[in-house]
């Protein structure tokens, strides 16, 4: 389930993150458009990256890269919603997808730990 899962639902974010970019660029909110759209897409991007790892380790750091990209995510999500340039409904819509992709990440992250831990 984890990566297939994590493929797919990183891809779809990043579809919306560029879609709402996008948006926002239209609205000359600039900033906001291009970091949004950078680390919107900086998840699936380093979930795929994961997938060609060059040791359990550097899997382990990619996963942990895409976390960082679903916080930094979730907190330019929140800053555009305090600043009222997306909706409380978008940001829902936005943000579960973000908090799905938060917990499988770290459920794999974990996962990855273990079982490197345990081949010692």
């Amino acid at each position: 389930m984890g990566s297939d899962r994590l493929a797919e639902l990183s891809l779809a974010f990043g579809i919306e993150m560029l879609r709402l970019s996008h948006r926002l660029e239209k609205q000359n909110e600039r900033v906001a458009s291009y970091q949004i759209g950078k680390s919107g897409t900086s998840i699936g991007a380093n979930i795929r990256e994961a997938h060609f790892a060059q040791s359990k380790a550097d899997f382990i750091s990619k996963l942990q890269i895409a976390l960082k990209e679903t916080h930094e995510t979730y907190y330019w999500l929140e800053l555009l919603r305090g600043a009222g340039c997306i909706s409380d409904d978008d940001f829902s819509r936005f943000t579960v997808p973000c908090n799905e992709l938060r917990v499988l990440l770290i459920k794999s992250i974990n996962t990855a730990k273990a079982n490197m831990n345990s081949k010692k």
